[in-house]
């Protein structure tokens, strides 16, 4: 399919929550990344990415992030698009403050039992359910 964009989302852990960011111009929370530039490999654009997304005073050792799974779906925004999405994982403690920006709005520390309604579709549909599978987002007990 000629339409495949090449993408890369990075999963941060803490507390048994996955975190994530909600940029300005979408509606829902997204996975911390974007698309691979020309010239690029996914790993390089993850990096990248968590650079801008996160901003400068997130501090992770990118020799710790490391390529868990891939996989294919249509793109949320333009359903004649197939996306090919590398996820990756942080395997070490995100360090430092995140910071907002013109693109980012807000983030979130995502847990089980927070509201899917407000993640994307991949969000949604694939990593949530991955990370509660195995038990990177725990389950919280009910007080």
């Amino acid at each position: 399919m000629e339409n495949l964009i090449e993408v890369v989302g990075t999963m941060f852990f803490r507390n048994g929550k996955l975190l994530i960011d909600k940029p300005r111009s979408k509606p829902t929370f997204q996975m911390i990344g974007g698309k691979v530039e020309k010239g690029e490999t996914a790993k390089e654009a993850a990096i990248r990415e968590c650079h801008e997304e996160l901003g400068e005073n997130a501090i992770f050792d990118e020799n710790l992030i490391e390529f868990v799974m891939d996989f294919e779906e249509i793109a949320t925004s333009d359903p004649t698009k197939k996306i090919h999405m590398n996820i990756f994982q942080y395997n070490g403690e995100l360090k430092g403050e995140l910071t907002i920006s013109e693109e980012i709005e807000s983030f979130m520390w995502f847990g089980a039992n927070d509201d899917r309604n407000l993640l994307s579709n991949t969000l949604k549909n694939e990593i949530v359910p991955y990370c509660i599978k195995n038990g990177l987002i725990k389950e919280e007990l009910e007080r």
